[in-house]
This record gives C-alpha cells, sequence and structure tokens, in this order.
C-alpha cells in the first residue's frame, strides 16, 4: 500500500487501497501533492472556491476522486466505486435497485374500491440527509382506504442512506421518518428551511401536511406543531411543495401546490358500463395554492390571501420556481389538472399577480386546458432566459413554453417535435437532464395513464433527446430494457447518485419497487457541478443563477431549484455537460442577495463548491 494511500486513510484491503495500487501510471508525487492540500482552502479569483474533483475512468468505471494539483483547492470526499464496474455496459442505463435489501414499495392501497386520490402516490426526494457527500434517497407512500392509515409497514415512507458501493441501507426507523401517523402521502419538498446545514424535509399529505427538522445525527423530528404549517382547510389534498425565497430576506419560504377537498365519505362512484373507474377532476372543486412565509426560529405565516395566491382556484400538481422576468425575483409556476395553469409574477413587495394568460402559458396552442401533471422551469436553449415544460394524459399534448425574454413565452412543442412526441404518452413526472452530457438539456417524463381500463394503460418512460436547442428526439429506445420497464410511473427525480458527473434517475411506479437507474456514461462528454452555499443567501442557494462559458465560447445558463417533476426534489447541486470541452473559461454567480461572484479558467469533470462571499453587487444580465 502506497504512503499516498494511507494519508488519506485508505486501509490496505479497503477498495481504495486496490484503486490506489492499480494506479500505476499516475505519478505519486502529483498525487500526494493534492492529497496534502485536500483540507486547504484558497481564495481563488475573488470567490472562496472549494471542489470534489470527480471521475477518472479507470479499468472500466473504477472511480477516484483526485485534484489537479496546483489549480484548485481540493477536500478527498465521496469517491464511490462503480457497481457496474465488472461488465461494459451497452445502454444507457442500468436498474440497480435490485442490489439492496428494503421493503418500499409504492403502495396507493387500492383492493378493488377505487378512491379519487390513488392514481397519486410515490413522491421522491434526493438529498443527503448525513453531510456525507452522497446523496441519499427518501420515498413518500399511501395508505389504506378508507380508513387513511398506515395501517401496516407496507405504507411507510421510507429513507435509503446511499452507502457509496451501489447499495442503499433503509435507514426510514432509525431516522425517524416511517410516517407511521402521516395517512396518506403526496409529494415532497427538501430544504434547509432554518439554515443550519442540514436538509429538511415537508411532506403534503391527505391529511395534516408536515415539517420534518433534521437534527443533524442522522434522525428528524416532527417539529410541525406550533410552527404555522399546522393548519390547513379540512380534507385539503396537499400534492406537492416547493421552498423557494420570495423575498430574499436569506430564509426559505414554502408554497404548497393543493388539488381539491376530498375525504372518503364524500367520495364519488364512477364507471365505465360495469367497470368501475377512476372518478375525474370535475367532479370536485378548484381550490387555492397556499404560500408559508418564513419568519426565522421554526415559525412561518399563512400568507396566501395577502400575497394574493388565495384569489385563484385550481387544481395544482407539479410547481416550477425561477426568476421567469430576469427582475432578480422568484416567480411561480403551477401546472393545474383541467384548469388553467398559473403563473405567479413576484412584485417585490410581498405579493403575487397571476399573469398566466398575460405570458402564454395558462393554455395549450388551442387555447385549451389540459391535466396538468408535472412540470419544469430550465433553460433548455440557452438564450438566457427561464423556459417553461409540462406533461399531462395521452392525446393532450406535452407543452414546451419558450421565455421570449422575460416578457411572454411562446409554444414551441410543435416546432421542437413533442406534439408529435407526447401525443401518446400520459406523463406524470417531467423535467430537463442532460444525460448525455452535451451540454443541451433533453427531457425525461415518467408515463403511465390514471386508470387501467385501457390497453395501453401501463406505460414505458421516455428521453427526448435536446438537439441544438431547436428540436426533441426520441431517444428512449437507446436507453436500456430496465428504463423501458412499462409500468404506472408517477416520481422521479435526476441525481448524480455516485459522483461521476453523469445525472442518474429515480422513478417510482404504483404498486412496485422504485427503479434506481444509474447512468453507465457512455461517452467521455465532460461536465461540471456546481453546489453553491449561500451565506446571506439561504443557504440551499435556492434562487441563484449560473452562468458559464468555456473556452470556445459557448455560453451555458443554469440556477438552483430541486423542485421539479411531479411531487418530487431532485438533486440541488447544477449540473451543466460540456461535450468535448475541459476548461470553463468564466463562471459568473448571481446570489439571491444579489451579491456577484466570478470564477475564471475552472477545470471541467469536477464538483465545485462555491461559498458566497459579501461584495458589492452587478446587475443580472
Amino acid at each position: 500500500m502506497s504512503e499516498v494511500g494511507r494519508e488519506v486513510g485508505f486501509g490496505d484491503q479497503s477498495y481504495f487501497g486496490l484503486v490506489f495500487r492499480r494506479l500505476t501510471q499516475v505519478s505519486r508525487e502529483n498525487i500526494a501533492r493534492a492529497c496534502r492540500s485536500s483540507n486547504r482552502k484558497r481564495n481563488y479569483q475573488s470567490a472562496t472556491y472549494e471542489s470534489v474533483p470527480a471521475s477518472m475512468r479507470v479499468f472500466g468505471r473504477l472511480i477516484f476522486l483526485f485534484a489537479l494539483s496546483g489549480i484548485i483547492s481540493v477536500q478527498i470526499a465521496g469517491v464511490l466505486p462503480d457497481p457496474r464496474a465488472a461488465s461494459t455496459p451497452s445502454t444507457w442505463f442500468t436498474d440497480i435497485a435490485a442490489n439492496s435489501s428494503f421493503d418500499y414499495r409504492t403502495n396507493n392501497g387500492f383492493d378493488g374500491r377505487k378512491y379519487f386520490p390513488q392514481p397519486m402516490c410515490g413522491g421522491i426526494a434526493a438529498f443527503d440527509y448525513n453531510n456525507d457527500g452522497k446523496l441519499d434517497l427518501f420515498f413518500t407512500n399511501g395508505a389504506k382506504f378508507p380508513e387513511l392509515k398506515k395501517t401496516g409497514v407496507g405504507f411507510r415512507n421510507c429513507l435509503l442512506r446511499n452507502r457509496g458501493d451501489g447499495t442503499f441501507e433503509d435507514v426510514t426507523l432509525k431516522a425517524g421518518l416511517s410516517g407511521d401517523d402521516l395517512g396518506y402521502s403526496f409529494g415532497v419538498a427538501v430544504g434547509d428551511y432554518d439554515n443550519d446545514g442540514n436538509e429538511d424535509l415537508f411532506i403534503c399529505n391527505a391529511g395534516r401536511n408536515t415539517l420534518y427538522h433534521n437534527n443533524g445525527d442522522g434522525t428528524f423530528t416532527d417539529v410541525t406543531p406550533g410552527s404555522g404549517l399546522d393548519h390547513k382547510p379540512e380534507n385539503l389534498l396537499s400534492v406537492g411543495a416547493a421552498w423557494f425565497d420570495y423575498d430574499n430576506d436569506g430564509r426559505l419560504d414554502l408554497v404548497v401546490s393543493n388539488y381539491t377537498i376530498w375525504s372518503p365519505e364524500a367520495d364519488r362512484h364512477c364507471s365505465m358500463g360495469s367497470k368501475p373507474i377512476f372518478c375525474g377532476p370535475p367532479l370536485y372543486k378548484s381550490v387555492p395554492q397556499r404560500l408559508y412565509h418564513n419568519l426565522g426560529h421554526g415559525k412561518f405565516e399563512d400568507v396566501t390571501e395577502s400575497s394574493g395566491l388565495g384569489s385563484y382556484l385550481g387544481k395544482g400538481m407539479g410547481i416550477s420556481v425561477a426568476d421567469f422576468n430576469g427582475d432578480g425575483l422568484m416567480d411561480i409556476f403551477i401546472a393545474n389538472d383541467t384548469e388553467r395553469n398559473f403563473l405567479f409574477i413576484n412584485q417585490g413587495n410581498g405579493t403575487f399577480k397571476e399573469q398566466g394568460l398575460l405570458y402564454g402559458v395558462a393554455y395549450n396552442e388551442q387555447g385549451s386546458t389540459v391535466s396538468g401533471m408535472g412540470s419544469d422551469a430550465q433553460d433548455f436553449d440557452d438564450d438566457g432566459w427561464v423556459d417553461i415544460v409540462y406533461n399531462d394524459l395521452a392525446t393532450e399534448i406535452f407543452g414546451v413554453l419558450r421565455n421570449t425574454g422575460g416578457r411572454a413565452f411562446e409554444d414551441l412543442t410543435r416546432q421542437t417535435n413533442l406534439y408529435n412526441l407526447s401525443r401518446p404518452l400520459s406523463g406524470w413526472s417531467i423535467g430537463f437532464i442532460d444525460y448525455d452530457n452535451d451540454g443541451w438539456r433533453d427531457l425525461f417524463s415518467a408515463n403511465g395513464d390514471v386508470d387501467d381500463f385501457i390497453a395501453y394503460a401501463k406505460q414505458s418512460n421516455s428521453i427526448f433527446q435536446n438537439v441544438g436547442g431547436k428540436q426533441f428526439v426520441d431517444v428512449s429506445d437507446r436507453m436500456g430494457p430496465d428504463f423501458k420497464r412499462l409500468g404506472y410511473h408517477r416520481g422521479s427525480v435526476f441525481v448524480d447518485l455516485n459522483n461521476d458527473g453523469f445525472m442518474d434517475l429515480v422513478v417510482t411506479a404504483l404498486n412496485e419497487r422504485p427503479m434506481i437507474l444509474m447512468n453507465n456514461a457512455l461517452n467521455k462528454n465532460h461536465w461540471e457541478t456546481f453546489d453553491l452555499r449561500g451565506t446571506k443567501s439561504n443557504r440551499d442557494a435556492i434562487g441563484a443563477r449560473i452562468k458559464l462559458t468555456t473556452d470556445s465560447g459557448r455560453v451555458l445558463f443554469g440556477h438552483v431549484s430541486p423542485s421539479v417533476g411531479f411531487m418530487s426534489s431532485s438533486d440541488r447541486r447544477v449540473h451543466f455537460g460540456l461535450g468535448s470541452e475541459s476548461t470553463i473559461k468564466t463562471v459568473e454567480i448571481w446570489w439571491p442577495s444579489g451579491i456577484f461572484q466570478h470564477l475564471d479558467q475552472v477545470p471541467a469533470d469536477h464538483i465545485v463548491t462555491v461559498h458566497e462571499r459579501a461584495e458589492s453587487s452587478i446587475p443580472a444580465p
């Protein structure tokens, strides 16, 4: 065993010890220099700059995180072996869920009688609950009907700790997250609401909603009572939520999408001939979405009415938060089921104006409402303005809306070919993901019908490749048989589970185990991931914007917002594919506080941690 390996704590028989013995082509002197500098920080081009460097591909896909000596300061962390290293994959994704022992199935409580909420189940969160550098997975679950109680272990929510070797440990009970007293759970939102450095959880339920505080020791405490989040209208179905700082005071606020008022006693019976079916949305009343202002010290104020959100009734599903008009304030897009979509524009004084119709996002291109499900907001054509995508049910057509300079949105569904691609699909969770690191954000959709009475009710998921920000092409067949599994898919997250710079996928399906789809990284494209840490801004840096310029002059844009898809929270870190480019000329960061930071000549293929520092702000581009 080399002295270098011992210096960073690698035992002779450990995985890392084996890697060290095999890296004979790497200069021991350079590695030692990198390791010796691993615990230091340097002032890098006016920013506190750290990097967790990622994958060196050796002998297939063995991963060793190393430092580029003399260029950046490094922390040796998050070194994750590849569970697929023994074989050479030929498809993009491999489901590794079977490698782990856990009992979780998405259980919507269906036992022959169809209750209205049952098609919605299986929210997911990807977050590092124990701050070990490896992202973990949390799943919500249903309950028994008509009691709406988690009457057995089969209904428990689930927390899986990422071991870092391609397997996960079920730590649900240890963490206190089984949710036995929550009833039927829908979505989950991750956010460090008290800025203590530990990610907290908000769970949306058919009963009371729940705020779990992360205690920093691997456990969580239900702190909902007395928080201001403990009261909501009786029988209100809360489907999704998103953390964001709408007033830029450094504390994360919360927006919750609500669907309707419903109880088992008031459930309607619907049928098609003699066959029972799930009743349609028009049979149930629409309701306001809710907004909670973070007062600090674990207290929240319900500002639904005073903010203006309470004036608009909908059937809220997916939530996307972003600065759509470039004024430095985060706005809210909500996809509604059979109601017009909402776009709440932040006025900067604690109020929002609903301007979905004015901006062109309320209806589809025919001027009709759709069964809006999931949504995402990212800049898919890299013109500097955040765009919107949403999905819906078969024949209704998904929608991709291009932001035209912060003043309106242009429906590009036909021009991008999404019209034809999405026609046969019933989509739930959806989002932009650069699965092949070519620098263009592709589209993923989790698919499956609401009900089981049609032949193609079970569906496979889709990836539509982004071709130059102009068109989408269906490449789902290239993703592999694991990816193409049929099911009633619902929640999804995008997350780099092994820190190799290629985004992985986790997807739930009703009454099945989740798919944990590891990206096999079939090409050698470069990448960069930014882990932003706010100081004056909220610690999660939600709302921070990044502009990246490569050596060739290519410009890419991104922002921090884990609220992606349907009922789910994705990897908070901002990922960029770089294609063949190995160096980033400049990185520009605009924090929610107004602080601006600038980095020069950043090497590719790293996870870069940037801490917000106090300095003068400049206007955003």
